[in-house]
């Protein structure tokens, strides 16, 4: 069982990644779900990023409590309404990234628990959500971006965050089914199609959008590594990046976030890039509260915190982010390492 807390010499303490997890505690609900912030929308992506804090930071009744509330609230298809609101579904559409994510979670906290009857008891949830995402999947690889749950229609646009993203939850995926001895080539051809996409057909994809997330995601997803990781960093880099103060979310905005900071971070940590991804996530203190938390974001051309909130996804990626970097918990790698056991495949 992994009890090391992150910490980052000349940034962050352990103490203070400690008061993160905390502060992330405060704003969930008593259901066991983790909202944008209190009173906000909760969506089963960003809820399942703020369970991995919650590990990571030793809160670990918590986070169990947001993966049985993610257990108890899959609908019978394996899907997840988009958003709810203090537990009412204010958006009934299915995300196909979204009802993925949950594999990247529960394997992340069976890698710091080591605790198999936890592992066991999500199965069902996993094997249900992946094998719903899988009827997304096009022909040529990519996914579906998501569909209407009531008619069952799908919409066919190929997003590369999402892709990239359900990229990284089909590895998780496909490593919890051989932890409990229940290995699916559905899944691992899937994940090979996808990354065959990424890295020789990127035109199945929608062109990027104005948002970082569409530049730094394949990375993150780990669908490309290497050389061809570090040209597609190296090739928007100015764009987003502001030196000493984070990371642009759109690209001709100056406004700056810490969640998308913090991914790069992990992006760049993915690549061997570690000493970056330090210094991007001390750019970012500065929207830290004294109380652990962090505000989503910056307008650096007048000095103003926007949106007026400390979301809950904001504080846990810097905590995944600095998790990596400082190899503390024995799930830091699991950006890091998307992908390695195919080599024991070959």
């Amino acid at each position: 069982m992994s009890r090391a807390t992150p910490a980052i010499a000349g940034v962050l303490t352990a103490e203070q990644v400690t008061a993160t997890g905390a502060a992330i505690v405060g704003m969930q609900e008593d259901s066991g779900a983790l909202p944008w912030f209190p009173g906000g929308q909760t969506d089963p992506w960003d809820h399942i990023e703020s369970a991995m804090a919650l590990s990571v930071t030793g809160f670990r009744a918590e986070a169990e409590a947001a993966y049985d509330w993610s257990r108890r609230h899959q609908r019978p298809d394996g899907s997840w309404p988009i958003k709810t609101v203090r537990g009412t579904v204010t958006d009934h559409g299915i995300d196909s990234n979204f009802c993925a994510y949950i594999a990247v979670g529960v394997w992340h906290h069976y890698l710091i628990t080591g605790d198999t009857a936890f592992l066991d008891r999500m199965w069902p949830t996993v094997w249900s959500a992946i094998e719903l995402v899988r009827r997304f999947q096009r022909p040529d690889g990519a996914f579906r971006w998501g569909g209407d749950h009531r008619t069952h229609a799908m919409f066919d646009e190929a997003l590369i965050t999402g892709n990239a993203s359900i990229h990284h939850a089909l590895d998780c995926a496909i490593r919890i089914a051989a932890e409990i001895d229940q290995p699916d080539d559905d899944w691992v051809r899937a994940f090979a199609a996808l990354g065959e996409a990424f890295r020789e057909r990127i035109e199945v994809f929608e062109d990027p959008s104005e948002h970082s997330m569409d530049w730094y995601y394949p990375v993150l997803g780990g669908a490309l590594r290497g050389r061809a990781g570090q040209e597609l960093i190296a090739r928007r880099w100015d764009e987003f990046v502001v030196p000493g103060k984070g990371v642009r979310c759109v690209d001709h905005r100056p406004w700056v976030t810490g969640a998308e900071t913090s991914e790069l971070a992990l992006a760049l940590d993915a690549l061997g890039d570690t000493s970056d991804a330090v210094e991007l996530i001390a750019s970012i203190q500065h929207l830290r509260d004294p109380d652990g938390s962090y505000w989503t974001g910056l307008v650096f051309a007048d000095g103003k915190r926007w949106p007026v909130e400390k979301s809950c996804w904001t504080s846990a990626a810097v905590v995944l982010a600095a998790d990596a970097v400082s190899r503390a918990s024995a799930a830091n790698g699991i950006f890091r390492d998307v992908g390695s056991w195919m080599a024991a495949r070959r």
